[in-house]
């Protein structure tokens, strides 16, 4: 099972305790170093290691945490170059008029941010997504997936060579609406036929050079 970010937080600093004190930490000492609110969240977050085979722990012990094999396995792992940490950067996407995305070589780091195989990122070209914050030059994360609710952003495949990041609607069972954010912009209305959701947006990254 994947760590959530907080969680990675928490075992990150119970390694570099141990590395640096030769001694786990206690549990106020870790929600003093992360700034947790309570040491009811502290319990939760280590249960939960626990559960994840991450940590070993005492009961009612105040310095009982041990770090397990799994997490050594992970280390190891990933200074053998065999965590997946980036992600593929697969071409460029229009936020205009629909243009083709060309595939590239490029990857980008992302570390613990994302756990999944199928996320992919792509930058944006155009100013079409400019009133939902998404402008040229900015990153998009893509969920990989053929399905689309109304209202996501998705990366949409125009009659099989153009593609596009647009707002989906659907309009009636066999019509589909393409929406921009962008009020000076004309909305593209497509039979459902000349349509191909590649996926989901899920976050936009902005790099201010």
């Amino acid at each position: 099972m994947a760590l959530t970010r907080r969680q990675k937080q928490v075992l990150d600093f119970i390694a570099g305790f141990i590395e640096q004190n030769g001694y786990s930490p206690s549990y106020e000492e870790i929600a003093r170093g992360l700034d947790l609110a309570s040491l009811a969240t502290v319990h939760k977050h280590i249960a939960a290691l626990d559960n994840k085979h991450y940590l070993k722990r005492g009961i009612n012990q105040s310095r009982s945490l041990d770090l397990a094999p799994k997490y050594f396995q992970e280390v190891r792992k990933h200074r053998q170059g065999g965590a997946a940490l980036d992600v593929p950067l697969l071409g460029r996407i229009a936020a205009g008029a629909p243009v083709e995305a060309m595939a590239g070589s490029e990857r980008l780091d992302f570390g613990d941010f994302l756990n999944r195989d199928n996320v992919y990122a792509l930058e944006v070209r155009g100013s079409s997504m400019i009133e939902d914050h998404i402008v040229s030059g900015d990153l998009v994360l893509v969920e990989s997936t053929p399905q689309a609710r109304d209202g996501d952003i998705v990366v949409a495949l125009v009659r099989g060579v153009e593609t596009t990041l647009k707002r989906f609607y659907r309009e009636s069972d066999s019509t589909a609406l393409l929406k921009p954010a962008n009020s000076e912009m004309e909305p593209i209305r497509i039979p459902l036929s000349d349509l191909q959701i590649q996926g989901r947006v899920l976050a936009v990254l902005r790099k201010y050079r």
